[in-house]
């Protein structure tokens, strides 16, 4: 299989250290939409936003997926890449999308356990774990919607890339 794998979920599901786990494991390559964003505009995503707003990081995040979209690539993507409904489409019609799922709580340790210089903007200007709730609620079903496969991510790295790879080979079995 050489389609693209999407990992989609929240901020500190994972997206990053599983997709290059997993794209190690299988033989892919690895890219994460807001690393290619940095890369491309020598800003980041919270310079971006500051800049542009939302609406004009949404549409760079949009054409950072359908730019880094390849056969044989693990994709780690922003967070809200699933807001807009041609990105969802676009992924399930380029190729799988695994949806990174973690509990709200475990969420809000990780973010706070390891907090990044660059982190974004906050979206609602509430605490960690009330915007992480809230965010949740207003997308789990569009990464449910997105998604080709649902996995635990509040599992060790190793196990999530082994199961990961179960769920592929089942995929392609049927």
């Amino acid at each position: 299989m050489t389609q693209p794998l999407f990992l989609v979920g929240p901020r500190g599901c994972g997206k990053t250290t599983v997709g290059q786990g997993l794209a190690a494991s299988l033989g892919f390559q690895f890219t994460d939409t807001d690393r290619w964003l940095l890369e491309h505009s020598g800003e980041t995503v919270a310079e971006i936003v500051e800049k542009e707003g939302w609406a004009g990081f949404r549409a760079r995040e949009s054409q950072a997926l359908q730019a880094v979209a390849a056969p044989a690539t693990v994709i780690a993507t922003g967070g809200g890449m699933v807001l807009a409904e041609a990105n969802r489409s676009f992924m399930r019609n380029q190729g799988q999308v695994i949806y990174l799922q973690v509990p709200a709580e475990t969420l809000a340790q990780r973010l706070q356990a390891s907090p990044e210089e660059d982190q974004r903007p906050t979206l609602t200007g509430k605490p960690m774990v009330e915007e992480i709730e809230d965010v949740l609620a207003e997308r789990e079903a569009l990464y449910q919607a997105a998604a080709h496969h649902v996995i635990d991510a509040s599992l060790p790295v190793e196990q999530i890339v082994t199961r990961i790879q179960e769920v592929l080979r089942l995929a392609r079995a049927s």
